[in-house]
């Protein structure tokens, strides 16, 4: 029997005591970021591929740190979507492990679950991966480095719309899926697009068959479909495939969720052509992009990828360096904050990114990409820019 660990009165009194000790104040020489993240189930490759970033961004940039300060990842593995363990483990590092940082969050409910806990204790938390626009709305002490679903569907919309008058939404059955769909429908529709149908699939199916099926039968010009990167993305294309729906003349389009880097290669000839939008791809031909993946290839070899997450987990260590440094190992919450917030990088490998001040937001470039062949290996190549987006949803629903 699961006994569920809620947080009484004398937990929280913990955290309350915990924030006002010098513990988050001292020239610590150890700083320590709790990584909660997905190591286990059909999700797995989430943890794994944040946690490289971080190791790799932490071997090879020991000398950025004051001296006499290191940096300690204290790891923990959430299991997957489960508000409950991510609610449980917060409170561990927090109170047990005196973490400085909390760090990672693959699934919104999880991220979401923390928020109480985070903002009692003052504890600077960055969110890897979770991509619900209303994550940092929950906390102050929430920073997001990955993306959010609004910045990458909307101007999909606004995309499909210039070339295609009829769609069907497939989307996971949670919040990042319904920012997609709302995202995608309003920029589909405010270019004069009609979304003719939609359904929501339960997170935990893998037969995505059905589902698709309805797609087909009300014959769209193009299929948006959303599904958390992995290994969802490969059955949601496989269903498109069995299918036939590439032989109606049917499009299957949506985030860079639908050709994740990591999974495209398997994916085989029925991923050419499609086309996405997100915030980066392996392939992309920048110098800063070229040196990340020579340094991830040498480190992890040619048999893993450097994918989405691992470049934000590198980017995201870039910026704790950065706070840790200016502070000279002080690691002050308050401080933290004000420095997390207006951090900038102008030479990220996904290009120029900066955090919005006000929403605690990434500020990032999307591309718009489209399967092809680059030699032997499938690659999202990115054919155009829209520079500097801000999450829309935040953007359009700003206090008057």
């Amino acid at each position: 029997m699961m006994v569920k660990r809620l947080i009484g009165r004398a937990a929280l009194a913990s955290l309350m005591t915990l924030a006002a000790t010098p513990v988050m104040l001292a020239n610590a020489q150890t700083v320590k970021i709790g990584l909660i993240s997905t190591y286990s189930g059909p999700n797995a490759q989430y943890g794994d591929n944040i946690e490289r970033g971080l190791k790799l961004y932490m071997k090879h940039n020991a000398d950025k740190l004051p001296a006499g300060v290191k940096v300690e990842l204290v790891v923990r593995d959430d299991g997957g979507p489960n508000p409950d363990a991510a609610k449980r483990l917060a409170q561990e590092l927090i109170v047990r492990d005196k973490v400085n940082f909390l760090a990672g969050f693959v699934w919104t409910p999880n991220a979401m679950a923390v928020a109480p806990l985070i903002t009692e204790a003052k504890v600077p938390t960055v969110i890897l991966n979770a991509a619900s626009s209303q994550i940092t709305t929950r906390s102050p002490y929430f920073v997001r480095f990955s993306f959010t679903e609004w910045q990458v569907s909307y101007p999909l919309g606004q995309w499909a719309a210039k070339r295609y008058k009829r769609a069907y939404q497939i989307v996971s059955d949670y919040a990042p899926g319904y920012d997609a769909e709302e995202a995608f429908a309003k920029g589909f529709s405010e270019g004069g697009g009609q979304v003719i149908g939609k359904v929501r699939v339960p997170l935990a199916s893998l037969d995505f068959t059905p589902f698709m099926q309805r797609a087909k039968d009300v014959k769209p010009d193009i299929v948006f479909g959303f599904v958390p990167a992995g290994k969802l993305s490969v059955q949601l294309m496989k269903a498109f495939t069995d299918l036939g729906m590439d032989k109606t003349g049917i499009k299957l389009i949506g985030s860079g969720n639908l050709t994740t880097d990591e999974e495209l290669q398997g994916m085989g000839d029925v991923a050419l052509g499609k086309m996405t939008t997100y915030h980066y791809s392996v392939a992309a031909d920048r110098p800063a992009n070229r040196a990340f993946q020579s340094l991830f290839a040498k480190e992890y070899g040619d048999k893993v990828v450097g994918n989405f997450v691992t470049v934000t987990a590198w980017d995201a260590m870039d910026a704790i360096y950065a706070a840790i440094r200016a502070q000279g190992g002080n690691v002050d919450p308050e401080r933290t904050m004000n420095l997390l917030r207006n951090y900038k990088n102008p030479n990220s490998p996904r290009g120029p990114i900066s955090i919005d001040p006000e929403t605690r937001d990434i500020v990032q470039n999307i591309y718009i990409r489209e399967v092809r062949r680059a030699g032997n290996q499938l690659a999202n190549v990115e054919l155009d820019v829209i520079p500097g987006v801000k999450d829309p949803w935040k953007e359009q629903n700003r206090k008057k």
